[in-house]
């Protein structure tokens, strides 16, 4: 199995910026696709940004958080960041991590993963 673990939430200014993390471990964490989704309070739960995997610096974006957030690469390889700039209160939200896409799903599909973070909550106030 899966085990991941969100850290970095926080409550911060609009314009701020903040860097989540995503820890990994178990079998084979830091292969295929990670994920960043979330979910605001009575929204749905809605895809956010997509690494091919970890380090390899091919990544995917929502038009929502396109050219404000970024899934950097790092040396820390059993590591998902999420950096977020300019946040807006329209950001504030659970924040999950995920992997484990099925052969053959779409990255921005929620229920096509298998293994979930907790969720670290993201606070933008207005």
């Amino acid at each position: 199995q899966v085990q991941l673990v969100e850290s970095g939430g926080g409550s911060v200014q609009a314009e701020g910026s903040l860097r989540l993390s995503c820890a990994a471990s178990g079998s084979r964490y830091n292969s295929g696709y990670m994920s960043w989704f979330r979910q605001a309070p009575g929204q749905e739960l809605k895809w956010v940004a997509t690494a091919i995997s970890i380090g390899s610096g091919i990544t995917y974006y929502s038009d929502s958080v396109k050219g404000r957030f970024t899934i950097p690469r790092d040396s820390t390889k059993n590591t998902l960041y999420l950096q977020m700039n300019s946040l807006k209160p329209a950001d504030t939200a659970m924040y999950y991590c995920a992997t484990g896409l099925r052969d053959g799903g779409a990255i921005s599909r929620n229920s096509d993963y298998s293994y979930w973070g907790q969720g670290t909550q993201v606070t933008v106030p207005s």
